[in-house]
């Protein structure tokens, strides 16, 4: 029996902002729902997070014009407050999150399993996409 391993892609940031903050803005859903788009056509309407292993977490994904929309979601493998996340997509793969701070900065480093629909670039450019949304909203946000 043949296996292959999956190419895997990464995309990384330095967010201007603690660990912790950091955190809170990655995992809590009413967060989440303001960052998880790549492109300003797209939102998240709708945020679902069990953060532990074992648990499931949901991100509905749509077009703003209502055009098309698809459920981002998968269960967490591991999970190490302020450090690590691991999980598994609906599909399967595989993805590590790693939270590094870094003298008052955090360093976001996600690295995937891509998929076999879409080129590597194309993977890369939009998880690069939502990760840059992401860096500008917790940058921005204020307090809660």
């Amino acid at each position: 029996m043949e296996t292959s391993k999956k190419e895997t892609i990464t995309v990384e940031t330095i967010v201007h902002a603690p660990v912790e903050k950091v955190w809170k803005y990655w995992t809590e859903p009413k967060h989440i729902t303001r960052w998880s788009n790549a492109s300003d056509d797209w939102h998240a309407p709708k945020a679902e997070n069990d953060l532990g292993a074992g648990g499931k977490f949901l991100t509905r994904m749509e077009a703003k014009d209502a055009s098309f929309g698809f459920d981002f979601s998968g269960v967490y493998d591991e999970v190490r407050q302020h450090e690590f996340i691991s999980y598994t997509m609906g599909d399967g793969r595989k993805v590590d999150i790693t939270f590094n701070s870094q003298e008052g900065d955090t360093k976001v480093v996600e690295t995937f399993e891509a998929e076999t629909t879409n080129s590597i670039k194309m993977q890369q450019t939009g998880w690069q996409s939502i990760l840059d949304n992401f860096k500008k909203y917790s940058e921005a946000a204020q307090g809660d």
